[in-house]
């Protein structure tokens, strides 16, 4: 279904800002795939580090643009800090919607099981079992 131009929200300035500065959040791909990790479950920096193999610097760099973008939120614990996302069903949403897009102009999206149907209740824990992929089309994949 194509949407009509006259659909389309018209932003102020500061509204035009917002959405480019959510939109540049989901578009590093080490961000994204820090938006997937935590879309199974609260994560700690070295949880984090250890899934994706990457210097804990970077992580915490990722970490901190998100926070500033309201996406995660952080939950200190101890000597800890418990990172999880602010609206899971919300960016579920939002990332889901962006395939569509991506398959009209030839690229299909794969988006993990659990970004398609986030978890109902508070997320607990870290995500040990971070489960298949699945692909646009709903199959599990490896």
């Amino acid at each position: 279904m194509a949407i009509e131009v006259s659909e389309l929200p018209t932003l102020d300035a500061r509204a035009t800002a917002a959405y480019a500065h959510l939109f540049q959040a989901l578009s590093e791909p080490t961000r994204l795939a820090v938006v997937q990790h935590l879309a199974s479950g609260e994560h700690r920096v070295r949880d984090l580090v250890e899934h994706m193999g990457l210097a804990q610097s970077t992580v915490s760099k990722h970490l901190s643009f998100l926070v500033e973008c309201h996406l995660i939120q952080a939950r200190p614990e101890g000597r800890a800090t418990w990172y999880s996302l602010t609206r899971p069903h919300e960016l579920a949403a939002l990332i889901a919607a962006a395939e569509p897009i991506l398959h009209a102009t030839g690229t299909d999206a794969v988006l993990c099981a659990h970004l398609r149907h986030p978890p109902q209740g508070p997320a607990t824990g870290t995500a040990a079992a971070r489960g298949g992929v699945a692909s646009s089309s709903g199959r599990e994949a490896e």
